[in-house]
C-alpha cells in the first residue's frame, strides 16, 4: 500500500500562485507514476500532470500547460505541483495520486492505484 497526504491548497486570487505538496509513505516504490488530478464541482474527475520515477516523463493537461509544473523529490517521496496563472476555473479538490507501473495511458482516471484524501483549491475572480 501507499499512502498519500497532499498539502498546500487555499484560496488564492486569480492570477496568483499556490504550490502544492503530495508525501508518499509505505509502499513507495509502487509509486512509479506520480499524479494530480482534479474535480470541480459537479464535474468529473479529471487528469491534470503526471511525472515518471526519474522526472524524465511529464505530462500535462492542455488547460494548465505553460502555468502548472510537477516535480518529484524522490529522496522525500515528494511531489510538488506548482500553479502559477490561476484562474477561476481551476477552482477545484486537487487529489495526489501514484501507479506502480508506466504502461498505458497516464489520463486514464482509472490506472492510479493510490489517491489522497484530496486538498482545496478556491481561485476568485
Amino acid at each position: 500500500q501507499v499512502q498519500l497526504v497532499e498539502s498546500g491548497g487555499g484560496l488564492v486570487q486569480a492570477g496568483g500562485s499556490l504550490r502544492l505538496s503530495c508525501a508518499a509513505s509505505g509502499r513507495t516504490f509502487s509509486a512509479t507514476v506520480m499524479g494530480w488530478l482534479r474535480q470541480a464541482p459537479g464535474k468529473e474527475r479529471e487528469f491534470v500532470a503526471a511525472i515518471n520515477w526519474s522526472g524524465g516523463n511529464i505530462y500535462y493537461a492542455d488547460s494548465v500547460k505553460g502555468r502548472f509544473t510537477i516535480s518529484r523529490d524522490n529522496a522525500k517521496n515528494t511531489v510538488y505541483l506548482q500553479m502559477n496563472s490561476l484562474k477561476p476555473e481551476d477552482t477545484a479538490v486537487y487529489y495526489c495520486a501514484a501507479r506502480p507501473t508506466t504502461g498505458g495511458s497516464w489520463y486514464r482516471i482509472g490506472s492510479y492505484d493510490y489517491w489522497g484524501q484530496g486538498t482545496q483549491v478556491t481561485v476568485s475572480s
